[in-house]
């Protein structure tokens, strides 16, 4: 097994930059986008000026270099002239980083990144107006609070999903129950002890995990909101990733290590993505997954605008097609994910009659997305332990403190 652990102390530029201010949209390559409020919000689509730059999560923006079934890049490219490029990140806070460093169009934010998006001044509000089909979207995403404040919008939802336990089945005849698998030691029913044999998610988030874990098994701290800690719920949060530290055998940010692990290095059962768990199975392997009997967290990601994007027509043009069927279908297929548009689910050849059912659109209400947490408690009190503190603390945790 190897046991590895990378280092993440990058996560503290991403929050260390959301105290930097951002600007109104700049008109780009000498002419006035197509923008004209003073809040910065475009309000008509003009000619695309060639290329949109997109940073995305892995597997989300395929062009057919993978599997030829799978593109929804090229079409686009030839439709509108606009050229996609794609920086790849393996964590939110690094999306976080990434934007605020500047020169990206869009993001495919999830819900821990879009928040600290939005209050950096990073990305702009949306003209839903000039993405025609949003009025498509699935009704619980379309004023989803993590991309909308204040009643304005700023982004159009992508995809959605659990944040699933992957195991492997011939170690598992039965798939695990709970996810005391991963948090706690034991003999697993092949007779081993899942020590060395687990990961767990390389990024502050996985907090929400363990506290989704405790609000079913002690019940007596009264963790109603994975994201929204009090002190001594949070601590409770930690002593559990302290125990699970002495379990891991790497702490997983990058997809395609994960599968290269599962494959090779001897991982048993980890969170995961469907991304990973649908290659696996078209591999062979003997993987599956399941959510357990606590639920799940997970993701709802949402396409954002940078405020000052440098392609902003063309990135109009992309959150348009971003919601064609086609499109969503393939990329549920491709992902193992949930469309953001439901008619996706019906006559999508690679994702089939059942396979949004499969990939969990009835499972809405067992996910706790992603947040960010703040010192504002869900119910409005204060005294709430916030993401800053979440980074530091996981780190140490990591590194064995």
């Amino acid at each position: 097994m190897n046991t590895t652990i990378k280092p993440f102390a990058a996560l503290l530029v991403g929050v260390l930059l959301l105290s930097g201010c951002a600007v109104p949209v700049a008109p780009v390559g000498g002419g006035a986008p197509a923008s004209a409020e003073t809040s910065g919000m475009m309000t008509e689509v003009g000619a695309g000026e060639g290329e949109v730059s997109i940073v995305a999560w892995a597997g989300y923006i395929e062009r057919g270099e993978t599997d030829p079934n799978f593109d929804w890049v090229t079409q686009f490219e030839a439709d509108t002239g606009c050229k996609v490029t794609v920086k790849t990140a393996a964590t939110s806070d690094e999306m976080v980083a990434l934007m605020n460093e500047g020169n990206f169009d869009l993001v495919t934010a999830s819900g821990d990144a879009s928040l600290r998006l939005v209050a950096g001044g990073t990305v702009q509000e949306i003209n839903i107006d000039l993405v025609p089909s949003y009025s498509t979207v699935d009704e619980r995403l379309q004023t989803a609070p993590w991309h909308t404040v204040d009643g304005k919008h700023y982004g159009v939802p992508y995809q959605w999903g659990a944040n699933v336990l992957m195991y492997n089945t011939d170690v598992f005849p039965e798939p695990p129950t709970s996810w005391n698998v991963v948090f706690e030691e034991m003999e697993l029913p092949d007779g081993q002890s899942n020590k060395g044999r687990v990961q767990a998610y390389d990024g502050p988030i996985h907090v929400a995990d363990a506290a989704l874990y405790l609000k079913m098994h002690n019940p007596e701290l009264g963790i109603a909101d994975p994201y929204s800690l009090n002190r001594e719920q949070f601590e409770a949060a930690l002593e559990l990733l302290r125990g699970q530290r002495q379990l891991v055998g790497r702490y997983w940010h990058d997809a395609f290590v994960q599968i290269d692990d599962f494959k090779n290095e001897g991982v048993v059962a980890t969170g995961s993505w469907p991304f990973q768990v649908n290659l696996l199975a078209a591999e062979g392997a003997p993987v599956g997954s399941v959510i357990p009997q606590e639920g799940a967290t997970g993701w709802a990601d949402t396409t954002m605008m940078h405020v000052n994007a440098p392609h902003p027509n063309c990135a109009y043009l992309w959150l348009e097609w971003s919601l064609n069927p086609k499109l969503q279908g393939d990329l549920a297929a491709w992902f193992g994910s949930v469309p953001a548009v439901p008619a996706a689910c019906e006559g999508n050849e690679l994702l089939g009659p059942t396979g949004c059912q499969t990939n969990g659109i009835d499972n809405f209400e067992q996910i706790s997305f992603w947040r960010t947490p703040t010192s504002t408690c869900a119910d409005g009190s204060d005294g709430c332990v916030p993401y800053h503190e979440w980074v530091t603390a996981y780190i140490g945790v990591i590194g064995g403190r």
